[in-house]
């Protein structure tokens, strides 16, 4: 599954390379406005909060209230956005951003903004980005050709962090000249930014004319994928590994710039700044890395290297030090998440890329608001120190773990779309809904080839389970010792024929071409219906 070679055989694409898209350009730029203001309003409310009794929860639980959302709205956000159209989809959330950006700002400004209400109003915030970042994360692979996703995903984290650059400062300076209030208007911007932009992109591709799948049916489908793709499991498993250390600096940097290093709204500004240009430069340095390491030897240095930042920010006060520290972690960051968020979107397709990124988003923003109020939690109970010396030392286990649980090697992976099951010839014609529907396929196998067979057919049971079979099982005929007979079991037949159709890939096609070549014969499939289906 793994390979420890470099991640690719020649030199990718400049970072720079999807930006010559039209269409990409100007939404990227609109993200990146959107990216700004949550920035500044993720600095707004932890400040709000800094004087307030119990501050170590409180401001922590400002990231853990932004992010929850993901957690619980992410996977139902991707079914949302793979079943309906993505950029109608957008557009709603925006509206509905921009009403709770409005409410923040004018409570803000009357003075009436309690901790549990800006709480509150941030996991509303929260709950729009959890709705937008699955629907955007797959579009984008409809916007820039392939071989250039690994630089779109570079410039995304670069959006990120620039925002995180100029977010932070600029609030930082609004805070303390004009006041909060102003900073979440400022959010209220960038929804509306986005909005405009979306407005004017006209999609080049048509919505397939097939009905869309059922809500439910399309949740359990893509949690169904996950759940039988080990490569995306080990993906999301090396990013939770890296994410839960590494959330304690972030989690806890408004406190140590005002209770170790004694600086302002502005300093804090100053720190995640230097974070943000340590991010932009790792995105920039992302095509020369790939091309000179493995994505495991980069994963261990990232972790390494973030590890080392955490200590020192743990054991010195002097704010210099601490500004050049601070760079190597944003640097780190991009270059582990970048390719983690990069290889899950190569690998998805298309049906199921939102659904798949979902997951990611999960993941992602559920490690990050957990480990955020555990952080908060250690921190207020141990002391600031204690805390990221022990995130710390996490970091370093993690990086450890790179060679018991490396990442897999990708590279020829087959994920374009293949239509290669000969066309369903039933007398039958059964009610889509129905279900649960049965499918058997009889294999002729040479007796000297029966043990790879078995071996071949674990990956086809893989590519089943993932494109919709709920039950699986490879089985002999006691009368006919050569039959192999396969039994797979779909929820309806409607999820036969999304799988019949437009769920299998040349990876696919491959895995059952290498059991096919140890049989003899054709393979005979049968397709068992309800009793009652209609006819």
């Amino acid at each position: 599954m793994v390979n420890a070679g470099p991640a690719t055989a020649e030199p990718p694409p400049s970072a720079w390379a999807p930006l010559r898209v039209p269409a990409y350009r100007n939404l990227a730029l609109a993200i990146l406005a959107t990216n700004i203001g949550l920035w500044m309003q993720t600095v707004g409310a932890q400040w709000l909060l800094v004087h307030e009794a119990s501050a170590s929860a409180l401001v922590a639980m400002v990231q853990t209230a932004s992010m929850l959302p993901i957690l619980l709205l992410a996977l139902p956000a991707g079914a949302l956005a793979d079943t309906f159209d993505r950029r109608r989809l957008l557009l709603a959330v925006q509206g509905y951003l921009v009403v709770v950006a409005v409410i923040l700002t004018t409570l803000t400004a009357l003075g009436r903004m309690p901790p549990a209400l800006l709480l509150t109003l941030t996991f509303a915030l929260g709950v729009g980005q959890a709705l937008t970042l699955p629907a955007w994360a797959a579009i984008i692979p409809e916007l820039v050709p392939r071989r250039e996703l690994q630089s779109a995903s570079a410039l995304g984290a670069i959006s990120v962090n620039v925002a995180r650059s100029i977010g932070p400062a600029v609030a930082g300076v609004l805070v303390a000249k004009a006041g909060v209030a102003v900073v979440f208007a400022i959010d209220a911007v960038g929804f509306v930014l986005f909005a405009i932009a979306l407005l004017r992109w006209q999609p080049g591709y048509a919505r397939s004319g097939e009905a869309p799948e059922r809500f439910t049916a399309a949740l359990r489908a893509g949690g169904r994928y996950v759940r039988h793709s080990p490569v995306v499991r080990r993906l999301l498993l090396r990013a939770i590994l890296f994410l839960a250390p590494a959330s304690a600096l972030w989690a806890l940097l408004p406190l140590i710039a005002s209770r170790r290093l004694g600086m302002s709204s502005s300093g804090y500004g100053l720190l995640l700044a230097a974070l943000g240009i340590g991010a932009i430069i790792g995105g920039l340095l992302l095509p020369w890395v790939r091309a000179r390491l493995s994505t495991n030897q980069f994963l261990l240095a990232a972790a390494v290297l973030y590890g080392l930042t955490l200590l020192a920010v743990a054991l010195t006060r002097n704010v210099p030090l601490v500004l050049l520290a601070l760079m190597p972690a944003g640097l780190s960051w991009v270059i582990a998440l970048s390719n983690i968020n990069a290889e899950i979107q190569l690998f998805l397709p298309g049906w199921v890329r939102a659904r798949g990124l979902g997951v990611y988003q999960v993941c992602f923003a559920g490690t990050q608001a957990l480990s955020a109020m555990a952080w908060g939690f250690v921190s207020q109970a141990t002391g600031l120190v204690a805390a990221h010396l022990a995130a710390a030392v996490l970091m370093f286990l993690g990086a450890l773990s790179v060679r018991l649980w490396p990442v897999p090697d990708l590279r020829g992976f087959k994920g374009d779309p293949a239509s290669y099951w000969p066309e369903l010839r039933l007398t039958l014609k059964p009610d889509r809904r129905a279900g649960p529907v049965l499918v058997t396929v009889t294999y002729t196998v040479r007796p000297e080839c029966e043990r790879d067979f078995v071996a071949a057919m674990d990956l086809v049971r893989e590519s089943r389970q993932r494109t919709g079979a709920v039950r699986w099982g490879l089985f002999r005929k006691g009368e006919a010792g050569q039959c192999f007979v396969e039994v797979y079991q779909l929820p309806s037949w409607d999820e036969h024929l999304r799988q019949h159709r437009n769920r299998l890939t040349r990876a696919d096609q491959e895995a059952e071409e290498r059991a096919r070549a140890l049989t003899e014969g054709e393979s005979e499939t049968s397709h068992l219906l309800p009793a009652d289906a209609d006819s």
